[in-house]
């Protein structure tokens, strides 16, 4: 078993490598089709993203890519909202006894979006000329910038899916920002949006960590081998096919 999930760590990492979908929607789906329970899948893939993307953080700090004005506003928003989603599952649970039922469906249903906003940003990002939202300065959308942590934050609680998929597209349509800094921006502020919900799901104990070491052991190396070939590779068509399988699995959990 340790085998096996150390080679689907090195397999999901090659592609998040090559072609810079998150590793979630491709990973926590997999992980409850093989007989992780939901919750416990959700815990853990937050915890590993939060391990992963503080290598990414650390790097585009040092390359001066993170715009910390929008990281500190989707923050405001995501976090809070983060919160409420992971409290509220807790009290589904403790009441209802449904909560691996509701998340079961809940990422069903976002990853088929998360695999519609990857079409999006593989085919749209470069066609998108300057409109009304992007051209406004950030101070004048400070309410829409929480307003979208919080929206998406929710998802992030609920789910550990969206965290880059579906920041990264709102970005594209109302900001205007350079690719590496979209990026850099995108990952700091998933770090620490999957961090705090990451420690929620601990304190719960919804969280695998024989799972996580194993799943690291294989996806850094992945994700080394990935990044170091993907400029030689053509990535959008991989893209096309990555949306494909996560809107195929998010179809099967619904």
């Amino acid at each position: 078993m340790s085998i096996g999930i150390t080679l689907m760590g090195l397999f999901v990492g090659f592609l998040v490598g090559l072609t810079g979908v998150g590793g979630a929607a491709l990973l926590t789906p997999v992980l409850i089709l093989i007989g992780v329970n939901p919750s416990i899948a959700v815990g853990t893939d937050l915890v590993y993203n939060s391990i992963t993307k503080f290598f990414g953080l650390f790097q585009h700090w040092r390359q001066k890519t993170v715009n910390f004005q929008m990281v500190k506003l989707l923050a405001l928003g995501s976090i809070p909202s983060a919160v409420v989603a992971i409290a509220s599952l807790h009290y589904f649970e403790a009441s209802y006894h449904n909560q691996e039922q509701i998340i079961r469906h809940a990422l069903g249903y976002i990853l088929i979006i998360v695999s519609l906003a990857i079409i999006i940003r593989t085919f749209v990002e470069k066609k998108i000329r300057p409109n009304r939202w992007q051209l406004k300065p950030l101070k004048e959308k400070k309410a829409l910038t929480i307003f979208i942590g919080c929206l998406f934050g929710f998802i992030v609680g609920l789910t550990s899916l969206g965290s880059g998929s579906l920041f990264a597209v709102a970005m594209i349509y109302l900001y205007q920002m350079k690719t590496s800094e979209m990026v850099g921006t995108d990952i700091t502020h998933a770090f620490l949006l999957v961090t705090v919900a990451g420690l929620l799901h601990i304190s719960y104990g919804n969280v695998n960590y024989m799972l996580v070491g194993n799943l690291l052991l294989g996806s850094i190396p992945g994700v080394l081998v990935g990044s170091s070939i993907s400029a030689k590779v053509p990535t959008r068509p991989l893209r096309t096919i990555v949306a494909v399988l996560i809107f195929v699995s998010g179809l099967k959990l619904i």
